[in-house]
C-alpha cells in the first residue's frame, strides 16, 4: 500500500450509446462523477487496503461536454493525507472521440485528449483496528 501525495490511479471505459441523455448524443455530467466515485473506490483500496467512503465534494467543473461513443478516462491524484480523510483531485478527460459524420462507427483519438470534467473531493477511510494482543 502507498499512502504518497501524488499517488494516482487511471480508469478508461468506453461511453456506451444507452447513456445518451440528450440531444446529439450528449451525456450528463454525473457520468464523470460516477466514474470518479470508481477511481476514487481503487485509490482507497490501494492505499488503505479499504473501498471508504465518498464524504464531499468541494469544487466540480464542467468544462466540456461528453458524447456516447467517446472514450474517457478518469484519474485520481492523492493530494492530502489526513488521519482518516484523503483528498482527491479528479479529471475526466475524452481520449477518443466519435465522428458520426464519417460513418455510424467512425471515432477518432483525441491528441491532446480533451479535459471534460475537473474535480476535488474527499474520502475516508476507516478506522485501523487496534490491537490488542500485547
Amino acid at each position: 500500500m502507498s499512502l504518497t501525495e501524488g499517488f494516482t490511479v487511471t480508469h478508461r471505459r468506453y461511453v456506451p450509446h444507452s447513456h445518451a441523455h440528450y440531444g446529439g448524443a450528449l451525456v450528463d455530467g454525473a457520468y464523470g462523477l460516477g466514474l470518479f466515485g470508481d477511481v476514487a473506490t481503487e485509490l482507497l483500496i490501494r492505499t488503505d487496503g479499504d473501498e471508504g467512503l465518498f464524504a464531499a465534494y468541494s469544487a466540480v467543473e464542467f468544462l466540456a461536454p461528453v458524447h456516447a461513443g467517446d472514450v474517457i478516462e478518469a484519474t485520481a491524484t492523492l493530494v492530502r493525507v489526513g488521519t482518516r480523510s484523503r483528498e482527491i483531485d479528479f479529471e475526466a478527460r475524452v481520449v477518443c472521440r466519435s465522428a458520426p459524420d464519417r460513418g455510424p462507427s467512425a471515432a477518432d483519438v483525441l491528441d491532446p485528449p480533451l479535459v471534460v470534467t475537473r474535480a476535488r473531493g474527499t474520502v475516508v477511510a476507516p478506522k485501523k483496528p487496534t490491537d490488542h494482543s500485547r
